[in-house]
């Protein structure tokens, strides 16, 4: 690990050394279907060899576009061993969404698998693309274009060799979500991710070793988040990874899995507390981790129902944790660790260490990343040999990204403390003006709801209004209150927030929305992260009305 190394490296060095031992776990129902280290190679090596038969040129962009499962690391396995670059998508996309991505990412070839509106979709994969489909999923579209995953592969016999691509060849293209304009192509050479391993080996950031390891694979795999933390510390760490079989067998299938690392966004940690509260109100919770004995078998009786039972390290990322929320975890012997970063960064630069308990911030910048602050408007500027080269043909779009000398601009705005500890204080982009001419910046302001277990998603916004409002999404807690206890229950937390604010701060209204925002219906990102432009243009119109209403809790009519 202390030299530079492709991920298809390590993979081989596991296929030899323990070619039986279980790699790849696929749920369904309650029976688990295993493939060894030597079984995902002999299938990745026939795919392999399948692909170079299609006369695609060396090096052609092949995209995936799937839920997660054993195809969908096999398939990149093939692709990395063939000699191509891999271009994953998101599988919610619409029809219009891949067309575009498709063609941004000259995309020659496409893998197709777990998806529920392929229907839909394909009006947007070009009639001549190659096609491969991953075997039809239960409860899932069924795939009919193209070469069907089994027939394909039995047609090919495995490549004998162990082709490496170079340390600086193109490993993948992976296209941000495109919720600020369109999407671009982040490029990540195996230089890039080879670096990363080498700085988390170095410094042990995770404290993983090999072997003994297992993973449970359910956020998209094309997003860098999991694909660094499943997919590439799986075949550097010879790591077990279990695949969730549907979100409905969610909590089902973690349980089954206790995995020793898990990492989660903050919105499914948002879920596992509701969840938690809706079994033991907090009062009742509060009492028996009060008293030592019963404080102990509750934690760990907890720990275990939520799937957590063996985890080491327990990660979030993709936006911030708020305090309120690690605080309260912490109280249940859970200690999550904050990883910051983006795609550009490929995935990382900055992470609380275990132990570390730093109220306010996501922790300290990797010993060999450089961080610092942007005096002309307060954004966190960053570099790392880990980061990425570019954009796919976007010069213009990567010359936006970077300083004059180099420092990659992170959208964030922060400051660092004397100890090198960096604290977020929102995005830069999202900060807005009121009627009064002052900036309001709305994450910090959100943060603060966290402790609020009636609130499930919140978003601040208001430009151009006096004071500033707030749209509401109650969690499943507060939708089983009555209309009255959850009035007083949002305006003691308004109250008590406001407090905390300046006077230009102060949120006028809550606004509680009658829809749920989900990832369905273009109001959450796939990561979960809110879309505040979609929010705004849904609802901007009644902006003006709900900050005059006197009541300062209304419901959405």
């Amino acid at each position: 690990m202390m030299t530079l190394k492709t991920i298809v490296h390590h993979f081989y060095h596991w296929e030899k050394t323990t070619p039986d031992a279980v790699y790849l776990r696929q749920p369904f129902g309650d029976r688990w279907e295993e493939s060894t280290w030597r079984e995902v190679g002999q299938t990745a090596r026939r795919l392999a060899a399948g692909l170079r038969a299609m006369g695609l040129p060396e090096g052609a962009n092949i995209g995936i576009v799937s839920k997660n499962c054993r195809e969908w690391i096999i398939a990149d396995l093939a692709i990395m061993m063939g000699g191509f670059v891999s271009v994953p998508f998101f599988p919610t996309l619409r029809s219009d969404q891949i067309r575009e991505v498709l063609e941004l990412g000259e995309v020659q070839a496409l893998f197709v698998g777990k998806l529920e509106d392929w229907e839909e979709m394909q009006h947007g994969v070009p009639e001549d693309m190659p096609v491969i489909a991953f075997p039809h999923y239960e409860g899932n579209s069924r795939v009919d274009r193209g070469e069907q995953w089994r027939d394909f592969i039995s047609r090919f016999e495995p490549i004998q060799d162990s082709p490496e691509p170079g340390l600086d060849d193109l490993w993948t293209i992976i296209f941000t979500s495109g919720t600020t304009g369109t999407p671009k192509g982040v490029m990540l050479t195996y230089r890039k991710v080879a670096e990363l391993l080498l700085e988390e080996s170095r410094h042990k950031l995770l404290n993983i070793e090999a072997g003994n390891n297992f993973l449970f694979s359910y956020l998209p795999l094309n997003h860098i988040a999991e694909r660094a933390l499943t997919e590439v510390l799986s075949i550097v760490y010879n790591a077990q990874v279990s695949f969730v079989e549907n979100m409905d067998t969610f909590a089902h299938n973690l349980q089954s899995v206790q995995p020793t690392l898990f990492f989660a966004v903050p919105r499914i940690w948002t879920k596992f507390q509701l969840g938690i509260l809706e079994r033991m109100p907090q009062g009742r919770l509060s009492r028996l981790l009060r008293i030592p004995i019963l404080s102990t078998i509750v934690k760990r009786k907890i720990q275990r129902a939520l799937g957590l039972s063996r985890a080491r390290i327990k990660l979030t990322a993709a936006a911030p944790m708020p305090d309120s929320m690690k605080a309260w975890y912490a109280s249940l012997g859970i200690h999550i660790q904050e990883i910051y970063g983006s795609t550009e960064t490929c995935g990382g630069f900055v992470m609380t260490r275990a132990g570390e308990h730093t109220i306010g911030t996501v922790g300290r910048a990797f010993p060999g990343a450089g961080m610092k602050i942007d005096p002309a408007n307060g954004e966190v500027l960053s570099r790392g040999p880990w980061f990425m080269d570019g954009y796919y043909k976007n010069p213009e779009k990567t010359a936006e990204a970077f300083t004059a000398d180099g420092w990659y601009r992170m959208g964030d705005s922060g400051s660092i403390d004397e100890e090198g500890y960096l604290r977020l204080t929102g995005r830069v982009s999202e900060a807005f003006k009121t009627a009064k001419g002052k900036f309001v910046v709305p994450a910090p302001i959100e943060w603060e709801f966290a402790a609020n277990s009636d609130i499930e998603q919140i978003c601040v916004t208001g430009l151009g209004l006096a004071q500033p409002i707030a749209l509401v999404v109650l969690s499943e807690l507060g939708r089983a209150k009555e209309r009255a206890a959850i009035e007083q229950s949002l305006l003691e937390s308004l109250q008590a927030v406001n407090q905390k604010l300046a006077n230009y701060e102060r949120i006028a209204t809550l606004v509680i929305t009658r829809e749920l925002w989900s990832v369905e219906n273009g109001l959450l990102t796939p990561t979960l992260k809110v879309k505040r432009i979609e929010l705004d243009n849904r609802y901007s119109s009644l902006f003006e009305h709900w900050a005059a209403v006197p009541e300062p809790v209304v419901w959405e009519e």
